[in-house]
C-alpha cells in the first residue's frame, strides 16, 4: 500500500503541500492560530535532505503521501524530529508508525541513544501516539529544551499543552547494522610545487570538510568475508576502495573479522570531492571501533596513505592545511561558511589531468598567512580543466557571475563560498537545469568522528 524511502529535492513541493493539508486537522484547537501562521520551510527541508535527514512515505503510484524530517543541529546523542506528516486521507492505515519506527531505527543504527520531539498533550495523534510508540513525556524545562521551548512560546503555542518527549533506544548488538558517515572535502586552493622521484606530485592545499557526503552501512560477520552488497558502474567489488580498506585491517583484527557494506553513494564520482578516499577512511574508522582493533590514528592513517594520498584527512577528521601528497597536514580553524557545489555532470579523469603538459607543477610555495589573507585561492588543474572540459568551464562561467567559483581537487565539480546560508540558497535556486546544485556547510570537525564518538570510540 506504501513504501518508504529517501527523500529528494524534486519532492519538496509535495512535502510542504502534506504538511498543509495536515495543518487543517488543528482547525478549531487552541494551538490553530500558531499553526495557521507558521509553515514549513522549503530551504529547511532541503537542507535536512541533503543530509539524509527526510524520508517518504510513497503509494504504490509513486506519490508521497506522508513524510519525517529529523533535526541533527543540536547534536549530541540524541536526535530531534523537526516534523512528522501525513496526508489526512491517508490517515489510519499505519504511515505515521511506519514513518516514525524507520526514522527511529536509522538514528539507533547511526549511535543515538535517544530521539526528542514537541508536541501537544490533548490531540490523539500526538503525545498519545508517541507515547504508544515508546516516548516519555520529559521535564520541558530542562536546559536541553531551552531553544525549543522558547520558539514554540514566540510562535505562540500554548505553553500549559505543549510537551516534549523522548525516547531511548536500545543498544545496538554486534551483529546490528550499523551507520557511518563518509563526509566530502573541498580543496579551497590547490597548488603543485614540484614532482617526487616516485612520480607523486608535491602540492599545496587546504582540505574543507563538509557536513554532506556518502553513507555506509556496515554488519559484522565471523566468517572472515568482506562483502560488498551494491553494485557501482565502473567500480568492481576487488577494486573499490573500500573493500580494499577493509582488507588491509583484517590482519589486525580478531579470526573471522568480516563485514557486510552497504554504501549509500551521494558524492559524484570523479568530482574532485573526495568521496572515494572518505568511504575509504570511514571503512578504516568505523571497523577499527567495531572489530576493536585498537590501532592509533597514526596507524590508520599509515594504512590510508596505501589507498590514497587524500585518505589520511579523512582518518583524522579536521579541516586542514596539506603539503607533501597531501598527508602532512596542520589543522586550521576555519570560519563558518556555506558553499554552493556544483556538478556539471562531466568526467574529468585525473590521470590525464596530471600527465597535462601545459599543467603548472613547480609553483613558488606560499604561506597559510597568504591563504587566510585571500591572497592564494587558485587551482592549479583549473587553467587545463577549462580547456578541456567545455560543461565544467560552463559551470564555472556561471558560478562565477556570484562570486569566486574555484575547482575542486581535479574537478570536475566546482564551488562558490558564501557567509550565509540563505545567500547560498539564492544561488543554488538559480543553478541551470543542465547543472546540479547542492548547498553545504563546512565544518572543522568530521561528521565522521562525531559518529565514532556515539559509537562509543574515541575520535
Amino acid at each position: 500500500m506504501f513504501s518508504i524511502q529517501r527523500a529528494n529535492h524534486s519532492q519538496i513541493g509535495a512535502l510542504c503541500a502534506i504538511e498543509r493539508s495536515a495543518v487543517e486537522l488543528f482547525r478549531g484547537h487552541e494551538a490553530w492560530p500558531a499553526y495557521r501562521a507558521i509553515e514549513l520551510p522549503p530551504d529547511l527541508l532541503a537542507d535536512a535532505m541533503t543530509l539524509g535527514l527526510v524520508w517518504v512515505a510513497l503509494s504504490d503510484e509513486g506519490e508521497p503521501v506522508g513524510f519525517i524530517c529529523l533535526d541533527a543541529e543540536e547534536g549530541g546523542d540524541s536526535i530531534g524530529i523537526a516534523e512528522i506528516d501525513v496526508l489526512p486521507t491517508w490517515g489510519r492505515r499505519g504511515i505515521g508508525a511506519a514513518l516514525l519506527e524507520h526514522a527511529c531505527g536509522w538514528a539507533r543504527e547511526a549511535g543515538y541513544r535517544s530521539v526528542l520531539l514537541g508536541t501537544l498533550r490533548d490531540v490523539p495523534w500526538n503525545a498519545p501516539f508517541y507515547a504508544d510508540h515508546g516516548f516519555m513525556e520529559v521535564d520541558k524545562r530542562a536546559p536541553e529544551f531551552a531553544f525549543a521551548l522558547q520558539r514554540d512560546r514566540e510562535n505562540g503555542f500554548p505553553d500549559h499543552l505543549r510537551v516534549f518527549m523522548r525516547r531511548e533506544l536500545a543498544p545496538l548488538a554486534a551483529g546490528d547494522w550499523t551507520i557511518w558517515p563518509a563526509p566530502a572535502k573541498l580543496n579551497l586552493f590547490l597548488r603543485i610545487t614540484g614532482r617526487r622521484d616516485d612520480g607523486y606530485h608535491e602540492l599545496q592545499t587546504v582540505f574543507r570538510l563538509l557536513d554532506w557526503g556518502d553513507e555506509l552501512r556496515l554488519r559484522q560477520r565471523e566468517d572472515g568475508q568482506v562483502l560488498r552488497l551494491h553494485e557501482i558502474d565502473g567500480v568492481p567489488a576487488e577494486t573499490d576502495l573500500v573493500v580494499r580498506a577493509a582488507r588491509l585491517l583484517q590482519p589486525h583484527a580478531r579470526a573471522g573479522a568480516g563485514v557486510d557494506i552497504a554504501l549509500e553513494k551521494r558524492v559524484p564520482l570523479g568530482g574532485g570531492l573526495g568521496g572515494g578516499s572518505s568511504d575509504a577512511a570511514t571503512m578504516l574508522v568505523a571497523l577499527n571501533q567495531l572489530w576493536a582493533c585498537g590501532l592509533s590514528v597514526d596507524a590508520l592513517v599509515e594504512l590510508g596513505l596505501q589507498l590514497g594520498a587524500d585518505v589520511p584527512v579523512f582518518v583524522r577528521g579536521r579541516s586542514a592545511w596539506a603539503e607533501g601528497i597531501g598527508e602532512k597536514l596542520r589543522w586550521l580553524k576555519l570560519p563558518q561558511r556555506w558553499y554552493v557545489v556544483v556538478d556539471p555532470h562531466e568526467h574529468v579523469p585525473t590521470g590525464e589531468l596530471f600527465q597535462a603538459a601545459e599543467l603548472t607543477r613547480n609553483a613558488p610555495r606560499v604561506t597559510i598567512s597568504s591563504f587566510t589573507s585571500g591572497e592564494t585561492a587558485e587551482n592549479a588543474f583549473e587553467p587545463v580543466v577549462r580547456a578541456r572540459h567545455p560543461k565544467v568551464d560552463a559551470a564555472l562561467n556561471w558560478l562565477g557571475e556570484y562570486g569566486k567559483a574555484r575547482l575542486s581537487g581535479s574537478g570536475a565539480c566546482v564551488f562558490v563560498e558564501t557567509r550565509s546560508r540563505d545567500a547560498a540558497e539564492v544561488i543554488a535556486e538559480a543553478c541551470p537545469a543542465s547543472f546540479t546544485a547542492r548547498v553545504v556547510a563546512g565544518v572543522n570537525v568530521s561528521p565522521l568522528h562525531e559518529a565514532l564518538r556515539r559509537h562509543g570510540g574515541r575520535a
